[in-house]
């Protein structure tokens, strides 16, 4: 029941914030100075028109009203038309989420999978540890967007091992069922569609991924030393066990919690390293969407990219609560 009612607390914080979210993005819809009658109809539209197109969009209607459609309009996934492609929002989101999704979730399986390694390698002073430390902290200390152009010129122009922009350079790559190309590649029974999408993931994701990998590396580790000098630990070695095996399997569960909330807190910077590094790299995702909406005002695009990443870093938030509480009971209390 404690479980259910922990859960249950932090759904209701999600909503909670996605509202207020929401409430946000229309008041500075209401704050813009661009009129969404004149841009859908144009500056020489006739005043009935105007009226007809005003009256049509609700906008006549009382905010508090205004507000209401507004937010029935977002649970059925109506986002609004954009000013500068004429479609749906929902539409264009739909097209260019799955690039930026498959982006950042290679960039967070990276970045865990060194912060992992940062962490064991500096507690169990494995040989080189110091070094791999080193080379991690400085990559990380460079602004993603010149580490991304670092990347470019010396693993692309100089060896020529790796692409330097899209997703593939495959013609006929599948679109389809997930729109992910290094999964698709393998349920069409096209394993060279994976490779190239892979190759042409492996910069960009290693950009966003360093930042975070030290940042949760750096907790990661510094939990585990503090569970080594626990009581338990020493009784354990008193018994015999390995550091190794007292690692594995006893202090990792005590100290993971810190690690998985310092995971969640970084997800929402990768998100903002990801709309950088689609730039440098010519990905076609949403950083590429909002970089072509912002210089045209198109604030229904700007909006729904806005609501979309928030929305995305509440959910992952609320579940990464839910992880540690799993992981630590405790928390529940």
């Amino acid at each position: 029941m404690t479980q259910v009612r922990f859960v249950g607390q932090r759904f209701a914080a999600m909503v909670i914030i996605v509202l207020a979210l929401a409430a946000a993005v229309f008041a500075l819809q209401k704050m813009s100075p661009l009129d969404p009658v004149h841009a859908r109809l144009g500056g020489q539209a006739s005043q009935g028109a105007i009226a007809a197109e005003r009256h049509a969009l609700g906008l006549d209607k009382p905010i508090v009203t205004q507000f209401g459609h507004y937010l029935a309009g977002l649970v059925h996934g109506d986002l609004g038309d954009s000013y500068r492609t004429r479609r749906p929002v929902t539409t264009d989101l739909l097209a260019y989420v799955p690039a930026t999704a498959e982006l950042a979730a290679s960039g967070l399986i990276i970045a865990l999978v060194l912060a992992i390694a940062f962490a064991f390698a500096s507690t169990l002073r494995v040989p080189g540890a110091a070094l791999f430390r080193l080379g991690l902290m400085l990559g990380a200390s460079v602004p993603t967007f010149l580490l991304g152009v670092f990347g470019i010129l010396l693993f692309y122009q100089h060896f020529g091992w790796l692409p330097a922009s899209g997703r593939t350079s495959i013609g006929n790559a599948p679109t389809g069922p997930t729109h992910l190309l290094t999964l698709d590649g393998l349920l069409h029974g096209r394993p060279d569609v994976t490779w190239d999408a892979i190759k042409h993931l492996l910069m960009p994701a290693t950009a966003i991924a360093l930042g975070p990998a030290v940042a949760i590396g750096r907790v990661l580790r510094s939990s585990l030393e503090g569970e080594l000098g626990s009581d338990y630990v020493r009784t354990a070695r008193a018994k015999g066990r390995s550091e190794r095996q007292i690692l594995l399997g006893h202090v990792v569960r005590n100290a993971i919690g810190a690690a998985v909330s310092m995971t969640g807190l970084q997800v929402g910077l990768m998100f903002a390293g990801v709309l950088v590094v689609e730039q440098v790299f010519g990905w076609p995702g949403l950083g590429l969407y909002i970089a072509e909406s912002i210089p045209v005002a198109d604030f229904p695009a700007i909006a729904g990219v806005t609501l979309l990443l928030g929305s995305a870093y509440v959910v992952i938030n609320a579940a990464v609560d839910v992880i540690q509480a799993a992981a630590d009971p405790r928390i529940r209390v």
